[in-house]
């Protein structure tokens, strides 16, 4: 495991954040990129949602495997235990944002508990055990993917907000502009492949 120093801290970040985003390099959590991008408000507000629940699964997900699963010899058990954890921040969430900002919450619709079944946030607590990330690193390794997805998918809704007014064909409206949009910025990202080793 690397040490931590500055310059680690930092290239790992932009490992996250760029190089590997969870949506334009591995992939993971496409349908509320596409869902819930319409509007930057409700995006934001999801990436938000997104990044609490990654950060606090990464730590949670972390003492569950090393010091309940592997004592136990029940490794095996690590994708059902991570859902259930997920799935326990995700109601956590949900009724933080009900209650304090019911706005987002009724914005979010059903995106919100989606977040349970989001690949990206299950992805990253398997990566974590699978790269061998020490307590700290999986945590980063949580908040700057999330905040990679929370980049992505305000840019995505940027980019929708400005051709809700622009005249581009019949055809192309709606979600099939979204996927050439979506296809252009992961090439945009494929750009940063190799920035990081």
């Amino acid at each position: 495991m690397m040490e931590f120093t500055l310059v680690n801290f930092l290239l790992f970040m932009v490992n996250c954040v760029l190089s590997n985003n969870f949506i334009f390099s591995r992939y993971l959590g496409c349908c509320p990129f596409l869902g819930v991008s319409s509007k930057v408000e409700t995006a934001a507000g999801m990436g938000v949602a997104v990044t609490f629940v990654m950060a606090l699964a990464s730590l949670i997900t972390y003492v569950v495997y090393y010091y309940i699963l592997v004592p136990l010899s029940l490794q095996y058990l690590n994708t059902i235990s991570f859902i259930l954890v997920i799935a326990a921040l995700v109601q956590f969430v949900e009724m933080f944002l009900k209650k304090t900002v019911p706005a987002l919450y009724s914005a979010l619709g059903i995106y919100l508990p989606l977040i349970t079944t989001n690949c990206a946030v299950l992805g990253v607590t398997l990566l974590n055990i699978s790269d061998q990330y020490n307590m700290l690193w999986s945590v980063l390794n949580g908040v700057f993917g999330a905040l990679g997805f929370l980049l992505a998918i305000v840019l995505m809704a940027g980019a929708r907000e400005r051709l809700e007014s622009s005249n581009i064909p019949a055809a192309f409206k709606g979600f099939p502009i979204s996927l050439v949009i979506a296809g252009l910025m992961s090439v945009a990202f494929l750009g940063f492949t190799g920035l990081v080793k």
